[in-house]
């Protein structure tokens, strides 16, 4: 799901004249401090779409014609996309104040593709300078951000200029929150691919508890795994079910998988080796290329390892390559899922290269 910047533009983009509070001419067209370079480092490192929201009181009107409006705003676009920095949409609402229109922010009228589109809201933010860029974020369920040296309690950051916006962005960890309830299964996912290799897990199954703990601790991720699952029909639902909940967790945490290496690959231990290899190239496929001699590990039976991991790349939408040879089953499947924290680790790291890993130009 795309993440958005629904950024305003007088008082945020370019800074408001004091006597009028209206940019109707050329002359009085001054950009905000620090906000190009910093703009067009959030549009190239992260990973939002940005839309430019505003209020233009009386647009069209005898005091404010359209003729000096619009010569100034296709010169704030052109000089933005000189840097790299492009709107995928721009809103602009003419109404008075006074008319308490629901298209006038903080009113979400104009921004309905969104709200019903697919977007991810509660990760996106408005970036504004006044109380009513605040209302509008709480409006659309985002977040905002207050470019003002006025306080608003609000306001989920008070930033002094741009390049404080920018660190804010940037810091912010790849997060997804996954519950899936069926008449089967009760499943409840949060993961963190930023995180220190925080876990909690309960899944019913000790083994398979032990199991997922693996990709938490050496894939330095946060993850918590809570499951009510039908144990006494037996362990296959709970199993699958964790997969497909995570594989979704991963594709939304990952977005548009901008910036990321996209592939990861081995793992030996003690007599066994363990090899996976992930691509999340969008394209899901297993390989599985791995037997055991018996029935079960722990409480989990083995047939379920493979349901597993195919489930987890139908939702994750990776290619997943997996072989392990060696004599100790236990060993064998807990070095696959060592073998697959690993991998994912790799895949998921941060580049210095700010595009999407592929010659298609989306996964």
């Amino acid at each position: 799901m795309k993440k958005v910047l629904f950024i305003d533009r007088d008082g945020t983009l370019v800074i408001e004249p004091a006597t009028d509070y209206q940019i109707d001419s050329l002359e009085k067209l001054e950009f905000y401090p620090g906000v190009f370079q910093n703009l067009a480092k959030i549009a190239k490192e992260l990973d939002y779409e940005l839309v430019m929201v505003t209020n233009q009181d009386g647009l069209g009107t005898e005091s404010f014609p359209e003729e000096t409006f619009w010569p100034v705003q296709n010169k704030i676009v052109r000089a933005f996309e000189n840097e790299g920095v492009i709107f995928a949409d721009i809103y602009i609402d003419k109404s008075f104040p006074h008319e308490n229109l629901p298209t006038r922010k903080p009113g979400t009228a104009m921004l309905n593709k969104y709200l019903y589109g697919e977007y991810d809201l509660k990760n996106s933010f408005v970036i504004g300078d006044r109380p009513t860029d605040v209302e509008l974020a709480k409006n659309l369920g985002a977040k905002s951000v207050l470019i003002s040296g006025n306080d608003c309690p609000d306001a989920d950051l008070t930033a002094a200029d741009w390049s404080e916006i920018y660190s804010y962005l940037k810091q912010i960890p790849r997060r997804a929150h996954v519950s899936r309830k069926t008449s089967e299964t009760n499943i409840d996912i949060t993961l963190n691919i930023d995180g220190s290799g925080k876990s909690s897990i309960s899944t019913g199954l000790g083994f398979f508890d032990h199991m997922l703990e693996q990709i938490a601790k050496h894939g330095n991720m946060d993850l918590t795994v809570d499951v009510k699952g039908d144990l006494h029909i037996d362990e296959h639902h709970t199993v699958e079910d964790v997969g497909i909940a995570l594989g979704a967790a991963f594709q939304d945490a990952l977005g548009s998988k901008k910036g990321i290496e996209r592939y990861g690959f081995c793992l030996p231990m003690d007599d066994c080796l363990a090899q996976v290899a992930v691509d999340f190239g969008g394209r899901p496929w297993l390989v599985w290329q791995v037997g055991f001699r018996r029935e079960k590990i722990g409480e989990v039976p083995t047939e379920m390892f493979m349901h597993f991991f195919k489930s987890f790349s139908d939702n994750a939408k990776c290619n997943l390559n997996i072989k392990a040879e060696g004599e100790n089953e236990h060993h064998k499947i807990e070095g696959i899922f060592k073998a697959f924290a690993k991998a994912l680790k790799h895949a998921v790291r941060h580049t210095d290269n700010f595009i999407i890993p592929s010659t298609k130009g989306s996964l």
